[in-house]
């Protein structure tokens, strides 16, 4: 018989029930998602399962693409849920020695991964290397409609991995800017699911507010292209968003040091997203640190209320009378 698995054509002598046929190619059923003719296979529906002739196979499983801290009472709120760590790391140059450092040196709570298809034979899962405690938030990387960032998400729930979601909508393939007319379609669909959703976003004060109306439990404007560290070159915009949406603001891509980690703390923003940053440093977990010292130093001056800008004028901080002149006395 032929089936198609994961867009190949392959063929079979018999029919196979799926935990079966999983096992055969090299997955562990509880670490994949699976997908039969275009239906999510639901896990307590494996065993029943058969693969037939001129069936389609999807097999999905994630890629890369925290240690709890002390509370401190200024946690960050996302969905009900509270975290300690205000750095998320993004998803795409992934390794073992960046997700220690991220976790160890940078304190991450949450984790972002990709829905990928699975190679033949099973390779390692990232979730292997992500220790307890950890939130895994996958997104919806390689989506270029709403409908297909839909079906990335429920497939990641069928994973198990919760209700949280980062939605990526993005048909432009060479600067990689999202599509937000898709985004609000897909948070608007997911949110009516009791997804957490987390959208990705060019930062947009209009596209901001019907994110916002849609369900949105946070909106992710870019600060620079994907991957670029080319820093806050959307710097003005984004504070438009923090100061008139009432979500956290989370600036995700393009953040490329520290000090600009530090700014957009400074600024009002609730989190940073990064990756490339710390992945192509020289010292990963040394960048990491730095990181985290940042967020921390950006966000502890925004509470302590920052002092006041002169633009037009200057003010002494110490005496300017009475020094290296004579005063006249009566």
């Amino acid at each position: 018989m032929m089936i198609k698995v994961n867009g190949l054509e392959e063929n079979f002598q018999a029919e196979v029930f799926l935990p079966d046929f999983l096992r055969n190619r090299g997955f562990a059923p509880e670490q994949v998602a699976v997908e039969l003719n275009g239906v999510i296979v639901s896990r307590e529906d494996y065993p029943e399962a058969k693969i037939c002739d001129k069936d389609t196979v999807e097999i999905l499983q994630f890629m890369g693409g925290g240690a709890a801290t002390a509370d401190t009472g200024d946690d960050l709120l996302l969905g009900g849920r509270a975290f300690q760590s205000r750095f998320i790391l993004g998803s795409g140059k992934y390794s073992l020695d960046l997700i220690n450092a991220a976790v160890n040196h940078a304190g991450a709570q949450m984790i972002t991964v990709a829905l990928r298809r699975a190679n033949q034979g099973g390779s390692d899962n990232i979730l292997d290397y992500i220790p307890p405690g950890v939130t895994l938030l996958p997104n919806t990387s390689g989506a270029r409609t709403a409908d297909e960032a839909v079906r990335i998400a429920r497939l990641a729930r069928e994973l198990g991995c919760g209700d949280f979601i980062k939605i990526e909508v993005i048909r432009d393939s060479k600067y990689l800017l999202p599509d937000n007319y898709e985004t609000i379609k897909a948070t608007e669909i997911l949110a009516k699911e009791n997804f957490i959703v987390m959208p990705y976003m060019y930062p947009d004060l209009n596209a901001a507010r019907d994110l916002a109306s849609a369900g949105a439990a946070c909106v992710m404007p870019l600060a620079a292209p994907i991957g670029s560290n080319r820093g806050l070159c959307a710097r003005d915009f984004i504070k438009i968003l923090i100061d008139e949406i009432d979500l956290p603001v989370i600036v995700d891509a393009g953040i490329g040091k520290p000090s600009q980690a530090c700014e957009v703390m400074e600024m009002g923003a609730a989190a940073v997203m990064a990756n490339t940053a710390i992945a192509t440093a020289g010292n990963i977990p040394a960048m990491a640190a730095a990181f985290k010292k940042a967020i921390e130093a950006g966000r502890a001056a925004r509470l302590s209320g920052l002092g006041r800008v002169l633009e037009n004028a200057a003010s002494a901080s110490s005496p300017l009378t009475g020094f290296l002149r004579d005063e006249k006395h009566g």
